[in-house]
């Protein structure tokens, strides 16, 4: 299960950034304001779901000392 979470954060990390870049170049090219905003939120939902995924691997995976 830790090997799942650990390739799940890096692959949650690579949405994010691409949702980032995606809002940015729709921006940068005056694009429909409304799909920038959708980008947006859905870069804010990938992010509180990659931190779940860090603390839960840390809360459950972690070296607990």
């Amino acid at each position: 299960m830790a090997g799942v979470i650990n390739a799940l954060i890096p692959v949650g990390m690579a949405a994010v950034a691409l949702v980032l870049f995606a809002g940015l170049w729709n921006m940068f090219r005056n694009g429909p304001g409304n799909r920038s905003q959708m980008l947006m939120r859905w870069r804010v939902g990938l992010q509180f779901l990659v931190i779940v995924l860090v603390m839960g691997g840390l809360y459950f995976f972690g070296s607990g000392r």
